[in-house]
């Protein structure tokens, strides 16, 4: 029997895997949380798991975060990001901080049980895209398709902008004055071809930055 746990903000989502995972004869999943803060003392109090899917954007902390305390703590639970962030850093960052798989939330239900059980047996599971941007990851080769030319300085303003921060947060975070930040803001737009903080937002998320 393999014991799961999920920590997912979106209750609809949550609950549907549960119930899923529940059905399947391998399977029992009694940890479902919609936070790190709530799911660690769950599993103190209810035992130990096998495997743990995590979201990423949580209410306070966020999934990188909380799973290098779960790596920290339980070093045997194996952890899946699931998440809709398929962006290179995320995916690097998270598989830094200890997740053995990263999956994009459209994987369909079938799918993740396959993920769960080829994670169970030794392997790394991963979606097709996310597998792909890895692999380009460490083997960056140039091609005529997208490619945004950003520097590293404008990459971190466009994660910062994913994460919901303000230009004042940006300038924090970054030691950089708000008008520094405007200047990278209007050289983001221009090699991205955009004309919003929404756009950039939503090219960063489909994996075209």
């Amino acid at each position: 029997m393999i014991r799961i746990g999920i920590i997912e903000d979106d209750e609809h989502i949550r609950e549907g895997i549960q119930k899923y995972l529940n059905a399947q004869n391998n399977f029992i999943c009694e940890i479902a949380e919609n936070s790190f803060e709530n799911f660690l003392p769950k599993l103190d109090k209810e035992g130990p798991i096998d495997i743990a899917l995590a979201d990423i954007g949580l209410p306070g902390m966020s999934g990188i975060n909380g799973i290098k305390i779960l790596r920290k703590e339980y070093p045997d639970i194996n952890i899946i990001m699931l998440t809709v962030y398929n962006d290179s850093t995320r995916i690097f960052n998270s598989l830094c901080a200890g997740a053995s798989g990263y999956l994009l939330k459209n994987t369909p239900l079938e799918e993740i049980k396959k993920s769960i059980e080829i994670l169970d047996s030794g392997g790394s599971p991963m979606s097709p895209e996310i597998a792909r941007k890895v692999v380009e990851y460490f083997n960056p080769v140039k091609s005529d398709g997208y490619k945004s030319g950003l520097t590293q300085k404008e990459n971190e303003i466009v994660n910062a902008l994913v994460d919901g921060l303000s230009y004042k947060l940006v300038a924090d975070r970054m030691s950089i004055s708000i008008d520094t930040v405007r200047f990278h803001i209007r050289n983001i737009y221009r090699k991205l071809h955009v004309n919003s903080k929404a756009e950039v937002i939503s090219k960063s998320l489909k994996g075209e930055i």
